[in-house]
């Protein structure tokens, strides 16, 4: 036998009947409870990415399909639009903007309309929801009704609009942004 090739005794091979059944339990546990931790850290991020974001037309207002009198006091501008990202692998899209109340009165709520078009012009997605201001930027951007923070005359505020889906026939260019319904106080 050649000297430098060495082999164990017997009694030294360690062979799967003689591991204890302790540790491979021990084992075989971590890799259920691993699992069913990602699913559960996948299932609230997907709640809290999803939830609370825009709402169908349907669902977004008991409010009438005609603008008050008091909307062409409320200016919309600097229309921007973003894109991200979810945990879910899916795209949320922004539309930010800027508005201004230039009427005698306090706003305490708006619906506005948000129309996509397609490369036709043509309305490919149309939805109505709550206009929601930016309260904060640094660490992210939080926004909020403006039940919350009203709009007092004279003053100005950005808003973002968040939309978890946008229709596939979307053209890309900025939506339009009409208010479509306005509390007062």
């Amino acid at each position: 036998m050649d000297p430098e090739v060495q082999t164990k005794p017997e009694s030294e091979i360690v062979s799967p009947e003689s591991l204890s059944s302790a540790s491979l339990a021990q084992e075989r546990n971590w890799l259920p409870m691993a699992i069913a931790a990602v699913v559960v850290i996948a299932v609230v991020a997907a709640v809290l990415v999803l939830g609370g974001r825009s709402k169908p037309a349907q669902e977004a207002g008991s409010a009438s399909a005609m603008p008050l009198p008091y909307a062409d006091k409320l200016a919309i501008s600097n229309l921007a639009m973003s894109e991200s990202s979810n945990l879910a692998g899916g795209k949320v899209t922004y539309v930010d903007g800027r508005i201004a109340n230039q009427g005698d009165r306090t706003v305490t709520g708006a619906l506005v309309q948000v129309v996509f078009r397609d490369y036709k012009n043509e309305v490919a997605q149309s939805q109505r929801m709550a206009l929601t201001v930016v309260r904060m930027r640094e660490p992210y951007i939080d926004t909020t009704t403006l039940a919350v923070a009203p709009l007092k005359p004279g003053a100005q505020e950005d808003f973002r609009l968040i939309f978890d889906a946008v229709s596939p026939d979307w053209s890309g260019t900025l939506p339009e942004v009409h208010i479509a319904h306005v509390d007062l106080k």
